[in-house]
């Protein structure tokens, strides 16, 4: 989905940056950047739930 942030280099990071902080002020980007920190970090935990979820459906079929 997100799979055009990896062709991202650090310039076009730092351009997008100056672009938000231009158009929406630092408050909003400072707020922006730690919200979208912190929803990658609960994804990353549902992710990480899910997997060891399967995983302990798949050993107990095993057994």
């Amino acid at each position: 989905m997100f799979g055009f942030l990896k062709n991202l280099g650090p310039t076009e990071i730092i351009i997008l940056a100056v672009i938000l902080i231009l158009l929406f002020g630092a408050k909003a980007f400072k707020s922006l950047a730690k919200t979208a920190g912190q929803s990658f970090k609960e994804m990353k935990n549902i992710k990480k739930n899910f997997t060891d979820a399967v995983e302990d459906g798949d050993k107990k079929s095993k057994e």
